[in-house]
């Protein structure tokens, strides 16, 4: 009996391949794992009535010989990503009965190499969250502790892969809604350098921030991912394509194995057994060849208070559309003010308002200068900080959350739940690329991730770091 929960792209491709799997065979045991856990775990919104279908039309291919990697594959898409036809509610009551008029570049990628779409998956809403606690419809609960967070926002795509839902998932990226979720649940999460995949299609949250990206169960199946969704898009004006990746760096060499740690930003805050596995990965690292060098990054720790005034500008801004005139739930009131305010206090959720008040008010007259214009001064501190540092070394590699995966309810004060993010934000702040790979698990058997974050479009350098963290 194949457990999904253990296979790979690369296997399930091969089987399909040589005639010993079929993509229904492998549709139907995502959807009997679905039909099994999802009461529990909370992890799709919607499984897709077509699927089946999906998998029919891919063994036809396969049989054909002009199958893919991703053909047949089944992978679940995170709830802000549209599919056309299919409703989009980013975790949201405002746009719970929105359906998708049009394909995100990523999705026509997919459905150009054969990949099944099996559902959209929970999330915070509109992203804005670091435990999948914030969605409209329910918590996502951890497959390896459900009475345990599976992080987020992307709570729900790392949930559907770790529990033998879905073989892989798609999710975005705006500071660390990847990278976390995939740590909390012992999975490969990837963002990649900003432009290099398109947004279109993408609800937008902070748009000079959002990336789409990949979860798999190994770097292999990230980047067989990211092959597929990254490239040029017309329809992004901040799409830069997937030609341009830095071909200098390539698999590290003798002389390009040199990893930074910003040892300075690694004090406070963090697990002993977090901190423990770092330096156990750091021995290994080094047997393996690699030079582990400390880097002073003084702007590094800035990099949380700068984040928290411009994403919640850029969300004040982005989801002003949405006040049940243009756009999303509506409530009638006396007049359209009142309106507004009744259609936005039942359409959004407590973190959303609480964003879109501190937005508005970073942007508000008076302030804008004293905290908006001086946070993009910081965060080009960050950038010019980083474009130094990768003079000296190939990587920067840090813990990817400070703890692993917490309770429900243990973060009441939104400030500590924002300090979950502390290691991944900066890689969005400077558009770089990031990845979380498995290093190991807690005492209690919770799961450790290790980040690597890399130069602009060395993306593809990134897969290839795994393979030495295995032996």
């Amino acid at each position: 009996m194949i457990d999904v929960k253990d296979l790979t792209i690369e296997k399930a491709y091969e089987m399909m391949k040589a005639g010993e799997l079929t993509s229904v065979d492998l549709v139907s045991l995502c959807l009997q794992n679905i039909k099994e856990k999802n009461n529990e775990l909370n992890v799709f919104l919607e499984v897709f009535d077509d699927v089946l279908d999906q998998a029919r039309i891919a063994d036809e291919i396969i049989k054909s010989g002009k199958g893919m990697k991703l053909t047949g594959i089944p992978i679940a898409i995170k709830d802000n990503i549209l599919i056309t036809g299919k409703k989009n509610s980013s975790g949201s009551k405002m746009l719970e009965n929105y359906v998708a008029s049009y394909d995100a570049f990523v999705i026509k990628k997919l459905k150009e190499h054969g990949a099944v779409l099996i559902g959209r998956t929970n999330m915070d809403e509109f992203a804005m969250g670091s435990s999948t606690e914030n969605s409209a419809y329910g918590p996502v609960k951890n497959p390896i502790d459900p009475s345990r967070v599976p992080g987020g926002s992307s709570g729900g795509s790392a949930a559907a892969v770790a529990s033998g839902m879905a073989l892989a998932s798609l999710g975005s990226d705006t500071g660390g809604s990847i990278r976390q979720p995939a740590s909390f649940c012992g999975l490969v999460g990837m963002k990649p350098t900003y432009g290099v995949v398109s947004r279109s299609g993408l609800t937008a949250m902070s748009s000079s921030l959002d990336q789409i990206g990949p979860f798999g169960k190994t770097s292999e199946d990230a980047k067989i991912i990211f092959d597929c969704i990254s490239g040029k898009d017309e329809m992004d004006s901040t799409s830069v394509g997937c030609r341009v990746l830095d071909t200098r760096i390539g698999c590290p060499t003798p002389d390009r194995r040199k990893i930074g740690v910003p040892r300075d930003f690694l004090k406070e805050g963090i697990d002993p057994e977090v901190l423990q596995n770092f330096e156990e990965i750091i021995k290994k690292l080094k047997n393996k060849g690699y030079e582990i060098k400390d880097v002073v990054m003084p702007y590094l720790k800035y990099s949380l208070p700068v984040y928290y005034i411009i994403m919640p500008a850029e969300v004040s801004t982005n989801l002003s559309r949405l006040d049940g005139m243009r756009y999303g739930t509506r409530k009638e009131g006396a007049d359209v003010f009142d309106s507004y305010k009744k259609s936005r206090s039942a359409g959004f959720g407590m973190e959303t308002r609480r964003r879109i008040i501190l937005g508005t008010y970073v942007l508000s007259h008076g302030y804008f200068d004293a905290y908006y214009n001086k946070a993009w001064k910081v965060r080009r501190a960050i950038m010019k900080e980083y474009e130094d540092i990768f003079k000296d070394v190939d990587f920067v590699m840090t813990p990817t959350t400070p703890t692993t995966a917490f309770k429900f309810g243990e973060k009441k004060d939104p400030v500590q739940m924002y300090l979950s993010d502390i290691f991944t934000v900066s890689a969005n702040l400077a558009g770089l690329p990031a990845i979380t790979i498995p290093s190991g698990k807690s005492s209690s058997g919770l799961p450790i991730g290790i980040q690597f974050t890399g130069p602009l479009f060395s993306d593809e350098s990134l897969f290839t770091l795994e393979k030495d963290l295995r032996g």
